[in-house]
């Protein structure tokens, strides 16, 4: 009886040798290895704006560095909050990730009442992916000669200029606001349902301006059909180099971008966020990838402000700084 025992302990621990040997975990050490199926980047715009070129392009590199594919899914509604809400309520298992925005962890919390999350606690900051500049473009008619003449003609105009934005908690509302509110001037807002026929209208010379991300807007900019008056960036964008910066042209105090993040739920453990960091660091290294993101005229944030950390404290600072501003004008339109 002993020596069977002992034969089948022997024969036990062959077995165990040989599965190590042959590289084979226990089913225990595989769980814990991150990750082991597909990542979902929840979108919360639809498929070929902005954020979800910005999130392709990203998730894109990032699926190389994990070995598991990153799949987009686009949920929209309420200005991006649906698909955020929906992604903040998930398991923070690294599963559920999602790329959210100056609208969506900024402005929101001023647009939206009985908001189901919180942009400064409700989650784990992974990384900055990108920033896309806002231009300030006009119908390519429109009499000012130069941004000085812009500012002067729609204070002048008041009511009768009238301002296009692509939907309450888009960013041409919140940047529209935002440049009414620092400028001093009270246009009609026009809402569209999207930045597809605000644009359109923009072209077609039913409106006579707004504000919105390079990326929407430099190609009619260069092909003639609207005109550009100034970029809200420190410097030119190679995507635009002829227009100036608002700094150039004599509204200093308006600079704003419409930045892209990635996010995951509160709670994700440690080696998981540390996994998605160094993927999203390792992407935005790339040259490809870099490449890619700055011939949409976006722009590629540097090491120090792309982190966790810095990430935290942007949102932070976005929600202070929207907060009292879009506040101001939703309670001025009731």
């Amino acid at each position: 009886m002993t020596r069977t025992l002992t034969r089948r302990l022997a024969g036990l621990a062959l077995i165990a040798g040989a599965a190590a040997g042959l590289g084979l975990a226990a089913p225990g050490a595989l769980a814990d290895a991150y990750p082991q199926r597909p990542i979902t980047m929840v979108v919360p715009f639809a498929a070929g704006g902005p954020t979800d070129v910005v999130a392709r392009i990203v998730a894109d590199h990032m699926s190389r560095t994990l070995g598991q594919q990153v799949v987009i899914e686009n949920v929209t509604g309420a200005g991006g909050t649906t698909g955020i809400t929906r992604a903040a309520q998930a398991a923070p298992d690294g599963y559920t990730i999602m790329m959210g925005h100056m609208g969506t962890h900024g402005a929101a919390p001023a647009l939206f009442k009985g908001l189901k999350y919180d942009p400064a606690t409700s989650f784990d900051p992974i990384g900055m992916a990108a920033g896309t500049p806002i231009v300030i473009v006009a119908k390519k008619d429109f009499a000012a000669p130069d941004l000085k003449a812009f500012l002067a003609a729609v204070k002048s105009g008041g009511a009768s200029v009238n301002q296009a934005h692509a939907g309450v908690g888009s960013v041409s509302h919140s940047t529209g606001v935002l440049f009414d509110s620092i400028i001093g001037a009270k246009p009609t807002l026009v809402v569209y349902r999207g930045t597809g026929p605000a644009l359109n209208d923009l072209m077609a010379g039913q409106v006579d301006f707004m504000t919105d991300q390079i990326v929407n807007v430099a190609p009619q900019i260069n092909g003639g059909t609207i005109k550009a008056y100034a970029i809200a960036t420190p410097e030119r964008s190679p995507a635009l180099p002829n227009v100036p910066t608002t700094k150039e042209a004599g509204l200093d105090n308006y600079e704003v971008s419409a930045w892209n993040a990635v996010f995951a739920p509160k709670g994700l453990p440690k080696d998981v966020s540390a996994a998605l960091v160094n993927a999203l660091g390792k992407a935005l290294e790339d040259e490809s990838t870099r490449k890619r993101i700055l011939d949409l005229g976006g722009t590629v944030p540097p090491t120090a402000e792309r982190g966790p950390a810095a990430l935290q404290k942007l949102v932070e600072s976005e929600v202070a700084r929207w907060t009292p501003v879009l506040r101001a004008a939703v309670d001025g339109n009731n």
